[in-house]
């Protein structure tokens, strides 16, 4: 029994100084796998040299709705290409994000379906980054036919009524750090709801730290106090959320 970390950004700056150091800690730390997620064009091929420098990381291969406005012609091709590297595991984080307003809806919603095609010639579940973006995310979601796919909802930020649409799909639920938190009344409500089949432990480092370390660095090791928090909001032991949890990442990565 190792805990998974289906969702991390190892080849962010933040981790420079020490990146070596805490990767090594890990399998005695009791982490065993972690994914590292592609987020822009650069990162791609960042995440792709880390899973190739660890045994234990593999990788996505994604652009995050933010960053879509980078994408050209030829990126689709590229993105295509890079799929097929033997440890890429998903595609993703794709989809939708209205909270900054950046970058135009119609964009963002164009690349969410064409890396969704991507996913689908791929025979790769899709990793869903939606924010502020819950009933267009859905609605693509439905046309688009995305539980013939499958995948995970990352980061799960909206209503039990929402997770319950998403279940019916068939996809997974993201949980990290934001359960610790006081204030998190919704979604310790979705992680009363949600069968413990359908959770995935993510931390999205170096973001979204748990309690106590709320506002600092993530990092994996951190992970066990979602663990905990989901543990205690079900009813059941530590060990078993992170043995279901373990099961669930591998399934739906095929690992």
């Amino acid at each position: 029994m190792m805990i998974f970390d289906s969702h991390a950004h190892y080849d962010d700056e933040q981790f420079e100084e020490d990146r070596e150091a805490l990767l090594s800690s890990f399998k005695e730390q009791g982490v065993g796998y972690v994914v590292n997620i592609s987020a822009s064009l650069s990162s791609v091929e960042d995440s792709i040299e880390l899973a190739k420098e660890y045994p234990f990381i593999y990788t996505s291969v994604g652009v995050h709705p933010e960053e879509v406005h980078h994408l050209k012609e030829d990126s689709e091709a590229y993105l295509r290409k890079m799929a097929d590297y033997e440890k890429c595991v998903a595609i993703g984080e794709i989809g939708l994000d209205y909270h900054r307003k950046e970058v135009p809806h119609d964009l963002q919603k164009k690349w969410f379906i064409t890396q969704m095609d991507i996913a689908r010639d791929k025979k790769l579940p899709i990793l869903i980054h939606s924010r502020d973006a819950a009933q267009d995310t859905l609605n693509i979601m439905r046309e688009q036919h995305a539980e013939e796919i499958g995948g995970v909802i990352h980061c799960f930020s909206y209503s039990k009524e929402m997770a319950a649409k998403y279940l019916e799909m068939g996809f997974y639920l993201g949980i990290g750090g934001v359960v610790t938190f006081k204030n998190a009344k919704t979604l310790k409500e979705v992680v009363e709801y949600a069968p413990l089949e359908s959770l995935l432990l993510e931390t999205d480092c170096p973001y979204l730290a748990p309690e106590p370390y709320r506002g600092k660095r993530n990092n994996s090791l951190y992970i066990k106090y979602v663990a905990e928090q989901i543990a205690q909001l079900k009813g059941v032991t530590y060990e078993e959320v992170v043995s279901v949890t373990e099961q669930n990442a591998k399934k739906m990565y095929g690992i």
